[in-house]
């Protein structure tokens, strides 16, 4: 005898184990309410247990839950559940409800084996896809890697996990206790390994590193713990994917080492530059070798791998205790005299500074951002003109700055740039809005793609019985049809179960259990069978019924049974 499923709230029956990980547990499971397949992620114990990251969890599944897109596995639903343990202690079960998505994961792939060039860039460009529209929404990822990225049977690249890691390194006091959450810091980015604040170009740097190992077939960066792997991130040069995978074109070796670059600023800024740079590589653009080298000169340094390898000579010197000097060291009269020479440069450098006086002036070949916030954008240019720097217009919706007024600018005001840079400045485009279009008797399904294609959600699904309608037809809609809301509002429904409900006619005239029946408010058809094994009674009286009390489907067919035997 089996044991029963385990259902959380009431509603998700959790069904096989389908994948594991560092943070949950993944299954496959069944919506009671909805009638659909989904897929179950399960926080582990030690997570759960947190009530700050309980909440932060939430949170950021709800705000993942609001993106609607096809290169993002959707977020359906979030919550908690207990569960009790066999010394009797209750501990809470949070989880998250998501599209079941049919496929591999990313990092499966990889390590199947070689990935072809052209698959790798498809790959990469679907990720870049789904970060495009999530940076619009707002949501920044922060772990990116091929764990979290699935390719289903058709190719479509699928990005998961959204807000998950935001949950943790917001309840994690130290880089190495998220670094341990998250399972590798193979695909940090250095900000993130410094512990410092991230945005959109974080999870572009992770791409880039996803890239790097779809190329190459390794990471551009590995050592033998978290800490090292994160220091390298920092301070190290990766070598050119070209170098360690000679099928690799030398204009993806160029998109790689920008997407890597450890400066933000020289990065991609954001996702849509970094797909138009791999757009270019297919129509064939190839920088030399020396251009190459140049890149990563501007990127890490002039002559990288010299400084690195001088850097780990030094290390080394400085923790060799078994090395001995092979020859005398200096005369006497050389250490004084370089004492002496030390000792002039230290007083002439402090004379210097108790002297000198503060520049506030900006160098020529500098210009500093001017704050522009707020301003009407032809205002904005204006003034962008005067600091000898070049507007570029990018349109957003915001519901906090009036239409047609400055949002913010890219570099930040206050960034000290070159004369003739271009700066983004993102403008206003209002609150925008859909039209609801009108859903009532459409089915369930073709009611969700035309609320999300408009850019709107679904929300709650409230099932109800209507004698006229089939299964998973949709009833009514709040906000009702015709109105005109902001994107993103969450879109109610109403959806017939297609049952309607009796109760138990025994006893009723047939007559009264007819017109019950037959009206509109159940509309089934009635048919009346005598018995003559019992006396008739006047009226006659209903003695059984064909449906039992309860749901039944709608347009259903009832039989009424009646006496019609002789009076005894």
């Amino acid at each position: 005898m089996t044991a029963e499923p385990r259902v959380l709230s009431g509603r998700y029956r959790v069904d096989e184990l389908i994948g594991r990980g560092g943070m949950a547990s993944v299954y496959r499971g069944y919506d009671l309410t909805l009638g659909r397949v989904v897929a179950i992620k399960v926080l582990k114990r030690d997570l759960a247990t947190d009530n700050a990251f309980r909440t932060r969890f939430r949170l950021e599944a709800q705000a993942a839950s609001r993106m609607s897109h096809p290169a993002i596995v959707r977020v359906y639903d979030a919550g908690e559940d207990s569960e009790t343990a066999p010394d009797g202690s209750v501990h809470p079960v949070p989880f998250i409800v998501m599209e079941l998505v049919k496929g591999s994961l990313l990092k499966d792939i990889i390590s199947a084996g070689p990935v072809p060039v052209t698959d790798a860039v498809r790959y990469v460009d679907g990720i870049l896809e789904a970060l495009e529209y999530s940076h619009r929404a707002g949501v920044v990822h922060r772990d990116i890697k091929p764990g979290n990225v699935m390719v289903t049977e058709s190719g479509q690249v699928k990005v998961m996990d959204f807000g998950i890691a935001r949950a943790v390194s917001d309840s994690s006091s130290t880089v190495a206790e998220t670094t341990q959450i998250l399972g590798t810091a193979a695909y940090f980015s250095p900000e993130q390994a410094k512990g410092e604040p991230v945005d959109g170009r974080a999870d572009l740097y992770s791409t880039g590193v996803v890239l790097y190992e779809l190329l190459s077939g390794r990471q551009p960066f590995r050592g033998e713990s978290p800490v090292a792997v994160a220091y390298q991130h920092v301070s190290e040069t990766p070598v050119a994917p070209s170098e360690i995978n000679e099928a690799v074109p030398r204009s993806l070796d160029a998109v790689a080492l920008r997407a890597l670059a450890k400066d933000p600023f020289q990065r991609y800024q954001d996702a849509a530059s970094f797909r138009e740079a791999l757009d270019a590589t297919v129509d064939g653009k190839v920088p030399s070798k020396r251009q190459v080298g140049a890149l990563t000169s501007e990127l890490y340094g002039p002559n990288p791998r010299q400084a690195a390898e001088t850097a780990r000579s030094l290390r080394q010197l400085s923790t060799d205790t078994t090395m001995k000097r092979t020859q005398a060291g200096p005369p006497v009269a050389w250490i004084w005299g370089g004492v002496a020479v030390l000792a002039v440069l230290l007083i002439s450098v402090l004379f210097w500074v108790l002297t000198i006086h503060p520049d506030n002036t900006v160098p020529s070949n500098a210009r500093i951002v001017p704050d522009v916030t707020d301003m009407t954008y032809d205002k904005a240019n204006q003034v962008l003109e005067g600091e000898d720097l070049l507007a570029y217009r990018v349109d957003e919706p915001s519901a906090d700055v009036a239409q047609d007024n400055v949002i913010r600018t890219d570099p930040a005001s206050g960034t000290s740039v070159a004369p003739g840079q271009q700066v983004k400045v993102y403008v206003s485009a209002g609150v925008q809005t859909a039209k609801i279009p009108p859903l009532e008797g459409l089915s369930e399904d073709a009611a969700r793609a035309a609320v999300q294609d408009l850019g709107l959600s679904v929300g709650a699904v409230t099932p109800r019985n209507d004698p006229g309608l089939a299964a998973h037809t949709v009833i009514s809609a709040d906000p009702a049809s015709g109105s005109e809301v902001p994107l993103g509002t969450v879109v109610n429904l109403v959806v017939a179960t297609g049952n309607v409900t009796i109760v138990d006619y025994k006893g009723y005239t047939v007559d009264a259990a007819k017109a019950a029946l037959e009206s509109p408010t159940i509309g089934l058809t009635v048919q009346t069978q005598e018995d003559a094994t019992c006396p008739a009674t006047t009226p006659p009286t209903v003695t059984q019924q064909s449906l039992q009390p309860g749901d039944v489907p709608v347009h259903s067919t009832i039989t009424l049974t009646f006496c019609s035997g002789p009076a005894s």
